[in-house]
């Protein structure tokens, strides 16, 4: 066995455990698009949750012996970042407005004091999810040998079930918007050959749903 098999199966535990924080998330009351109202976890709480995740994420940075060139663990081509990131963000914006319509008959202005924690919430967990799902998950199938539009399908619908965004009790248009977020994203990686875009994109949608 190499050095860099090694590495590489570390690193696969390192992403094991990742995945068992996410599931956890609602313990911590993390990582859910912040619903205002919604009973929250202490600050303190929460923040563990972040640096757990964010720990992880560089721990699997650092063990992996090609986190650029496998894992998609970096920003991405520039110029191609902004635009994508843009539209995504554009994208985000719209959505969430178009469900707040739906569900409400008018948009939602939550109060100015839950603005910070909600802000927090959303870019944080971008950086988490987007290097588990949009990175890790999704540049290794690709590197096993599965097609891009099979790769960003299996990696959306894993991101789906983690986050249990089809869970019981759960409105069905979180279903379809967290499958649109992990498909869209998949593909805004791939384009950029980095996460940065799907970072982005995702800490707006996520406020914007706010």
């Amino acid at each position: 066995m190499t050095a860099e098999t090694v590495r590489v199966l570390i690193a696969s535990g390192f992403f094991m455990v990742l995945m068992l924080l996410r599931l956890e998330a609602g313990r911590f009351g993390t990582a859910e698009f912040d619903e205002p109202g919604r009973r929250r976890r202490g600050f303190l709480t929460r923040l563990s949750w972040y640096l757990i995740g964010l720990a992880l994420v560089a721990a699997l940075y650092i063990v992996h012996p090609q986190p650029h060139d496998v894992l998609f663990l970096l920003v991405g081509h520039r110029s191609d970042v902004l635009l994508f990131g843009a539209i995504l963000a554009a994208l985000g914006l719209a959505q969430a407005a178009a469900l707040a319509w739906l569900r409400y008959g008018y948009l939602r202005y939550p109060p100015a004091a839950a603005y910070p924690g909600a802000a927090l919430n959303s870019i944080a967990t971008a950086l988490i999810d987007e290097a588990a799902f949009r990175g890790a998950l999704l540049g290794t199938l690709v590197a096993i040998g599965l097609p891009d539009g099979v790769a960003i399908l299996v990696a959306a619908l894993g991101y789906v079930l983690v986050t249990r965004s089809a869970a019981p009790g759960r409105h069905r248009s979180l279903l379809l918007v967290s499958l649109g977020m992990g498909l869209v994203f998949g593909w805004a990686t791939l384009a950029t050959g980095g996460i940065g875009a799907a970072i982005i994109g995702h800490a707006v949608a996520s406020f914007a749903l706010f």
